[in-house]
């Protein structure tokens, strides 16, 4: 309690216009500020960068301490905000780190070897399926599902109605599921 004491009673002389009592209370201040920093999880030389900071912020707001209160809880407030901006400015900030184990169990972002000729396979079984399509069919799906063209487009090029052009996507569809899951099997 006698921390308290002298704290407070050095905060009311500076807060009075005193300097060699200010400076007191900056001098009895830094132990203490470095130990809740360091309680908050700040560690090297960053408690003296959250030190520096709570200082600073006492000084600012010196005018705002009200005597007749305990003057530590006060500075375990501003230090704990200080240390918790200190450590959420540290955690944005990415650290290169030097391990070689780690970067030779990094996996590669690339595709998956053997992947492109699972799709090329894929594409290859697609393209047999369609061209075995009725006339009809095959136009249809090449129009409409795989050039995406829409139904007046593909009616004005092909010359059948939309009535047509929806049978024969549905029975392509239809024929095509079946000789791929086929295929597969």
């Amino acid at each position: 309690m006698a921390l308290e004491e002298e704290l407070a009673t050095l905060m009311a002389a500076a807060q009075g216009g005193d300097a060699a009592a200010y400076r007191s209370l900056l001098k009895a201040c830094l132990p203490v500020v470095s130990a809740i920093a360091r309680a908050q999880g700040v560690r090297g030389e960053a408690v003296d960068d959250v030190v520096q900071d709570a200082l600073m912020t006492v000084h600012r707001a010196r005018a705002s301490y009200d005597p007749a209160r305990p003057f530590l809880p006060w500075l375990r407030a501003i230090t704990q905000r200080r240390a918790i901006d200190r450590l959420r400015r540290a955690g944005r900030r990415p650290r290169e780190v030097n391990d070689p184990l780690a970067y030779e169990a990094e996996v590669d972002p690339g595709p998956i070897p053997g992947h492109g000729l699972e799709a090329r396979d894929r594409a290859a079984a697609l393209a047999r399926a369609v061209a075995a399509l009725p006339d009809g069919q095959r136009q249809a799906v090449e129009h409409l599902g795989l050039r995406e063209l829409s139904l007046d487009e593909t009616a004005a090029l092909t010359g059948r109605s939309k009535g047509a052009l929806k049978v024969n996507l549905h029975r392509a569809l239809k024929a095509l599921r079946a000789s791929l899951t086929q295929e597969r099997e």
